[in-house]
């Protein structure tokens, strides 16, 4: 009797730790930012920083109207402010709309007040738009503690960083781009963009070189919830 007493004491032991273990990685997984989604689909989502801006937002949009893409755009609540029509613009041709705070902070030097503050004001900002708000986030310049991931998701936002990053930003030209981007590509991926770059702009002749190209290559271009979906 006391064997059986101790197996099954036993047993339920390696019970509770499975237990534990499973809810510990699906809590983790829940925090864990996203880079790219496998997929077997040849899926891939294009991504637009640092936006709305009332000249390159919609020349970018006419692009990916041409080839019937949808894009994710992380707004930032300041610019939505100041070209409210642009913003509008782009949620009435279909595109989805995430997070990436009011005024551009860097989260990683804010403290929690402020973090939550910068994340809830660009929600306000984007829900005038689009009246649901948003699930998205990504911090200015990928940067976060463990401790912002926290507040991400206690205020519903998954976090959505990119696995090729083009770049734009440092005005690279749009034929470097379109080589490794074409280089690099995998199923899944998450492109970084950006439709607000002081200076010369070659995200625009970079997309119109890079998209055909990639549909050609048999590439789909989704956003990035439809992404996340489709990686189960």
């Amino acid at each position: 009797m006391g064997y059986r007493r101790n197996k099954s004491s036993a047993i339920l032991s390696i019970l509770l730790v499975l237990s534990v273990s499973a809810s510990f990685s699906i809590r983790s997984a829940a925090f864990m930012p996203v880079y790219r989604c496998n997929n077997t689909e040849k899926a891939i989502a294009l991504t637009f920083d640092d936006g709305p801006h009332p000249k390159y937002t919609p020349r970018i949009l006419d692009i990916l109207d041409k080839y019937d893409i949808k894009a994710t755009f992380f707004f930032i609540g300041q610019n939505i402010v100041y070209y409210r029509d642009t913003a509008k613009m782009v949620y009435e041709r279909g595109h989805e709309i995430g997070n990436h705070t009011y005024d551009h902070t860097i989260i990683s030097k804010c403290s929690p007040e402020k973090v939550e503050e910068e994340i809830s004001e660009n929600d306000r900002m984007i829900t005038s738009i689009n009246g649901i708000g948003s699930s998205l986030f990504r911090p200015p310049q990928g940067s976060y503690r463990k401790s912002d991931l926290d507040i991400i998701n206690k205020l519903g936002y998954r976090t959505v960083l990119w696995s090729l990053d083009t770049e734009d930003w440092k005005h690279t030209s749009p034929e470097r781009i379109y080589r490794y981007v074409t280089g690099n590509i995998k199923d899944g991926d998450i492109i970084l963009f950006h439709d607000y770059i002081s200076g010369e702009n070659t995200t625009i002749p970079a997309l119109e070189i890079l998209i055909p190209e990639l549909l050609r290559e048999g590439y789909r271009f989704v956003t990035v919830s439809e992404l996340i979906a489709r990686s189960g």
